[in-house]
């Protein structure tokens, strides 16, 4: 359920009072639509997942490497996120200047790391067909690799 922003919390009760005094005057409540999907994901048939945790972990494992393969970018690897932060600190570039340029170039979407207070790096989803994630890397490669640093 990627983006429904929706989650729980299971904590002791002082430490979830305390997160319940702020998160409720710094988010809205989840829609209706979000609570029910919430509860048929939690309550039905979990035969799927390993097919799905496969899957993703094969997505975000190749996604890591071919990162790590790219001059000028360095990433971590994710541990519980459809997401990757690669650090392109040694590309000489900004991240907003680095997605806009990337876009422009390769029409590739990245997300500048700026959003997150981290300007060195971008924010990758691998959420998306193997494919895809393929065809937007190599796109990535040939950008970074056209700067010449």
């Amino acid at each position: 359920m990627s983006g429904w922003r929706l989650g729980f919390l299971a904590a002791p009760e002082p430490d979830a009072k305390a997160i319940d005094a702020i998160q409720s005057h710094s988010r809205s409540n989840p829609t209706s639509v979000a609570q029910k999907g919430a509860v048929a994901a939690l309550t039905g048939s979990q035969d799927h997942l390993p097919k799905w945790l496969a899957e993703y972990d094969k997505r975000r494992t190749y996604a890591w490497k071919k990162l790590n393969s790219i001059p000028g970018i360095t990433c971590c690897n994710a541990r519980g996120a459809f997401y990757l932060f690669p650090n392109i600190s040694k590309t000489g570039l900004r991240s907003s200047e680095f997605c806009e340029k990337l876009l422009e170039q390769e029409k590739v979407a990245a997300v500048p790391g700026i959003a997150f207070g981290a300007d060195d790096y971008l924010r990758l989803s691998y959420a998306t067909s193997m494919a895809n994630i393929e065809k937007g890397l190599d796109r990535l490669d040939k950008f970074a690799r056209s700067l010449g640093r």
